[in-house]
């Protein structure tokens, strides 16, 4: 018989040692690939800040190209020169850093305009993609542009556009978020040749500033807005049979009002701000009016919509209300109306905005107008308090109708969750340029931001017996390497 030994009380300490331990002990028995994909996360909502190059952008609309840009696909502006691209998607391994995430919209840049009406310089940068693995990263994106002298225009699908400084960043650790803050972006020798000669390659690119939410459990092999669980019955339930023949009660219209105005708003003059109600939503360079409902005649192309939701901008000498919105379709041609209000009087269904509606053929039960050029109306021009003359350019008009239960509405940009603010800690002046501030100081939803898993140091989740163990690693000094100095000279006119 084995001699009895008395049992000891175990102490806090060495219980925590103990679990972690076999923590450890655990996931180094674990299969690599086993424990790998039991770690992917997958990335969904979030936003991509990047000016692409600040100085052509003045030089594309300064007085040589005397050009513009366009917005497309939803992608919204940002502080002075930042375009915003939305709703990321992908993929992230806290163990092995590996990040991807790619993101909607684009930018259109044309300029030097030709006596035929065609544009010299035509360049479009879109659905950018952000990969970074074993500390290396790239920034890809699909582009067309036309080349400089010859004209011969050249479409490229996710062309590995800027090549990505992480010096002094640890992509390792966890969390429900990843934010890459003032990342150094230098052009690749494809992205030079993509940019259509412009410039060479190593030129230095804006900085890249990135956030992206993450969940447990690996990406969705094919990701959809399809409701599920309860809210999937509840969808059900409530369109489970069709509407009457020629109505409608799901729809959704989206507008951005106007980019220049909302910049003024929360711009130095105004300093306002803009408030949402009953029911409506941001997607960052839209606006959706939700619950539409109405009527539809296919053989005559006339539509009639109302939907729900408020919209009030506020500022310096500013207070102007859009309510009870309606879109009425006739011979090709949509008018936006909106109940409207100064802050002194209100005025009942005024249009607002026209905008090209040539068809209106449902397609698998839907209707769906995407990014109608929109013009401002004579009554529209009053209501901005003669700001903008009629026929001023407007945001463009995407109306969505669901025509039988089985239709679904498109999604709104997902932004994701902003940043948050910065953490106190004691090696807090250690951070590197990655976690320095983002300069967007335009967006209430945007503050400084420390990333999850970005910076000299790393947090590493462990999970033991149904307990969760933090250990932070201490950080190590780094300093994020510069990316080569601003040439400064503008791209040269032929």
């Amino acid at each position: 018989m084995l001699p009895f030994r008395p049992v000891r009380a175990v102490s806090a300490g060495r219980a925590f040692a103990l679990a972690l331990s076999a923590a450890l002990t655990a996931a180094l028995l674990l299969p690599a690939g086993t424990a790998h994909a039991a770690d992917s996360r997958t990335v969904s909502g979030g936003r991509l800040d990047w000016g692409i190059k600040s100085s052509f952008q003045s030089y594309v609309t300064g007085p040589i190209a005397h050009g513009s840009w366009t917005l497309q696909g939803g992608a919204a502006t940002v502080g002075g020169s930042a375009f915003r691209f939305h709703s990321a998607k992908g993929s992230y391994v806290p163990d092995s850093g590996d990040f991807e995430a790619g993101f909607s919209g684009g930018v259109r840049f044309t300029g030097h305009k030709k006596p035929d009406g065609s544009n010299e310089l035509d360049l479009t940068i879109s659905r950018p993609t952000v990969r970074i693995s074993g500390g290396k990263g790239t920034l890809y994106a699909d582009m067309v542009s036309k080349a400089k002298g010859s004209g011969r225009v050249t479409t490229a699908s996710q062309v590995p556009l800027a090549a990505l400084n992480l010096s002094g960043v640890n992509m390792r650790g966890g969390g429900t978020a990843v934010a890459l803050a003032n990342i150094p972006a230098t052009l690749t020798a494809q992205g030079a040749q993509a940019f259509a000669g412009y410039y060479t390659a190593g030129t230095a690119l804006d900085p890249v500033n990135l956030s992206a939410d993450v969940r447990p459990g690996a990406a969705d092999p094919s990701p959809s807005a399809t409701p599920s669980g309860d809210a999937a019955e509840d969808k059900d339930k409530e369109h489970e049979k069709d509407a009457p023949k020629g109505e409608f009660t799901d729809a959704a219209v989206d507008w951005g009002v106007r980019r220049t105005f909302r910049e003024y708003v929360t711009g130095p003059i105004a300093q306002g701000k803009w408030q949402l109600g009953d029911g409506a939503q941001d997607g960052g360079a839209l606006f959706r009016f939700p619950k539409g409902k109405g009527s539809y005649d296919e053989d005559k192309g006339a539509l009639d919509a109302s939907f729900a939701g408020t919209l009030r901008f506020t500022g310096a000498h500013l207070d102007l209300s859009f309510r009870d919105v309606e879109v009425a379709v006739r011979d090709g041609k949509g008018t936006l109306s909106a109940g409207v209000s100064d802050g002194k009087s209100e005025h009942e269904s005024v249009p607002l905005a026209t905008f090209e509606a040539k068809s209106l053929k449902p397609k698998d039960g839907l209707i769906a107008i995407a990014e109608a050029p929109a013009k401002l109306t004579a009554e529209g021009a009053k209501a901005f308090g003669s700001m903008y003359q009629e026929g001023a350019d407007m945001d463009p008009v995407s109306l969505s109708v669901a025509l039988d239960a089985k239709a679904k509405l498109p999604p709104l940009p997902d932004l994701g969750h902003a940043p948050s603010a910065t953490p106190k800690a004691a090696d807090a002046s250690s951070t590197p340029a990655a976690a320095a501030s983002s300069s967007d100081s335009s967006d209430s939803s945007s503050s400084s931001a420390v990333p999850i898993a970005a910076g000299a140091g790393a947090l590493v989740v462990l999970i033991a017996a149904g307990t969760a163990f933090t250990v932070v690693r201490k950080r190590r000094a780094a300093a994020a390497a510069g990316a080569g100095a601003e040439d400064g000279t503008p791209p040269a006119k032929d």
